[in-house]
């Protein structure tokens, strides 16, 4: 393998990017950087810190405040806010609700990038990095860019059985309402790369999905 070896790994809620970039960074002996837990941490620091979501400028003013660390490896991801491990409080329901608000904010998005690039860059340029924007924003040079998509009855379910929850049709509702925000926001939209392969994991197991995206980089690097 090349020295540098950065796989994009992208997709919506739900549609397996996390546990596959995961699986895919622990096989091939990379780190992995999980942006939406980035969003995720900012989120949780705006509400902490009772910011106006409604309020752009407010947001981008007080996100230049917070430092975020994000810990890249891949059987053991970390995220910290000034110091504060909270990589169980962003998976809460009031962050979900609200990150969508302040992902959306073009100055947020600036600083994370800014951000997930030093980074891949910290980490030798040997990482799987998975998110919305990876392969067309954060890192359009990567050695590899996939497009995770899954149909939404397969999405919902997913992420019910994360959240612990037995209500697909509102989890399904909640997740057409982000793929909506995510997609037509200003600031990298949520968007297949031109050159991203576009693997379809509805009928796949995540073993399977993990294998194919192995199976790709390893041939494509050998």
């Amino acid at each position: 393998m090349s020295e540098s070896l950065v796989v994009a790994v992208d997709g919506p809620s739900g549609s397996g990017k996390s546990s596959t970039a995961r699986g895919v960074a622990d096989r091939l002996h990379l780190a992995y950087l999980d942006t939406g837990a980035m969003y995720r941490a900012m989120t949780w620091a705006m509400l902490q810190a009772d910011v106006d979501l409604h309020d752009p400028e407010a947001i981008a003013a007080a996100a230049t405040r917070v430092h975020l660390e994000s810990g890249v490896d891949p059987l053991d991801p970390t995220i910290h806010v000034d110091g504060v491990d909270v990589a169980e409080a962003i998976r809460g329901e009031d962050v979900t609700g609200a990150v969508s608000h302040v992902a959306a904010v073009p100055a947020v998005r600036e600083q994370l990038v800014e951000l997930q690039r030093a980074t891949i860059a910290g980490n030798g340029h040997r990482i799987v990095v998975e998110g919305r924007d990876i392969g067309s924003t954060v890192a359009p040079d990567a050695d590899f860019k996939f497009f995770l998509v899954a149909d939404p009855a397969a999405r919902a379910a997913r992420r019910a059985a994360e959240d612990g929850s037995d209500d697909t049709v509102a989890t399904e509702q909640a997740l057409a309402r982000r793929d909506e925000i995510d997609s037509n926001r200003t600031a990298s939209p949520l968007a297949r790369a031109d050159d991203a392969v576009l693997i379809d994991s509805t009928h796949m197991t995540l073993a399977e999905v993990i294998d194919t995206l192995v199976d790709m980089v390893e041939k494509g690097q050998s």
